[in-house]
């Protein structure tokens, strides 16, 4: 892999080649993503890397050993669709463009790659405090986590930087089911009051999808409907861009060039983060933080809300959706969530 820096017109400027770096580590851990595609055993060592920074009961311990082993099975499945869908990836240049959701955290020697809607929020609080701009997640407000969070991305470094963080930074992601978390981002941004996305995509999407909308609706953008929402996604001619909330998992954020070292899944959100913070040494009284503090009184998006939501399509509307997604459904080993999809 190397490291492309674009200048303003997109023409590649310099390349520094990755491909025979190593991470600096003193010995393997579940994170290392040089074992991604191999049947490498859970080890001793591993086990002590595990468990450095504590001392758990047995039972904690087979616990530990039992998230490792998924992260292998997550990477493995993930090498293996890569190979198959996109070879020869992991040889291309990356560019900024590529590493733009990707927050740093340097104390610490971790890279996140926020997506929306599967914990971001509560990821940005943790990044702060890692980063020493915040005594605790409790006193960082939404607005102030995602707007005033000082925090820098990894394209605001130079090649050279960005380049010697991929290689040895432990690189983080987190998904969702693809569905739900489309959802999740309707619920939020349409059906509550939004000085930004009502405006900017719900009247676009009133004026190309509804026959015959009030002068109100046309003027506000407020009331769209997921049905309409929908309609705009599917559009290849859709009257406003996408969006970082509903856009893919592998477009955000480049899963098959990147090969991120953990792979977590909001659905075990705050089990999965807080061994990320253990295995990078964060300090102990700091764990992921469970709340919602956005909209709190709305019940989160589950997958029995989802279904409620999809049963408002069609069969043909239903399966296109899922075509949108596909590949974050194979990637991120989601089952279909209707059973005629194909």
């Amino acid at each position: 892999m190397s490291v492309g820096v674009s200048d303003p017109v997109g023409a590649v400027r310099s390349t520094v080649s990755t491909s025979d770096l190593r991470p600096q580590r003193s010995s393997p851990s579940v994170f290392d993503d040089s074992s991604v595609g191999s049947k490498q055993q859970v080890t001793k060592r591993h086990r002590k890397l595990l468990l450095k920074s504590s001392a758990p009961a047995g039972g904690e311990e087979q616990q530990q050993l039992r998230l490792a082993k998924t992260q292998e099975s997550r990477r493995h499945l993930l090498n293996e669709i890569c190979d198959k869908y996109q070879p020869g990836i992991t040889g291309r240049p990356v560019f900024r463009r590529q590493v733009s959701r990707v927050y740093v955290e340097d104390r610490s020697r971790l890279l996140y790659c926020e997506v929306p809607k599967a914990g971001c929020s509560n990821w940005k609080r943790v990044l702060m405090v890692l980063g020493g701009s915040a005594a605790s997640t409790r006193h960082i407000p939404h607005d102030a986590a995602h707007y005033a969070n000082r925090l820098r991305r990894l394209e605001s470094y130079d090649r050279v930087g960005i380049a010697e963080r991929l290689r040895s930074y432990t690189k983080v992601l987190f998904v969702r089911e693809p569905f739900e978390r489309l959802v999740s981002a309707f619920r939020d941004k349409f059906e509550s009051p939004n000085s930004y996305y009502h405006p900017v995509f719900g009247r676009p999407i009133i004026s190309r999808y509804r026959a015959n909308a009030t002068r109100s609706a046309l003027r506000t953008g407020a009331g769209v409907t997921f049905r309409e929402f929908v309609q705009y996604l599917l559009d290849v001619r859709r009257p406003v861009g996408l969006d970082i909330h509903w856009e893919p998992v592998g477009q955000l954020c480049s899963p098959c060039l990147l090969r991120y070292s953990f792979i977590g899944k909001f659905e075990r959100l705050e089990e999965e983060a807080n061994m990320v913070l253990r295995s990078v040494g964060a300090p102990g009284n700091l764990t992921f933080p469970g709340f919602k503090d956005r909209n709190p009184l709305a019940e989160r998006t589950s997958s029995t809300i989802t279904q409620r939501y999809f049963s408002q399509l069609n069969a043909t509307e239903r399966q296109k959706a899922f075509d949108f997604f596909y590949m974050d459904y194979l990637m991120f080993d989601y089952p279909k969530p209707f059973k005629d999809l194909h």
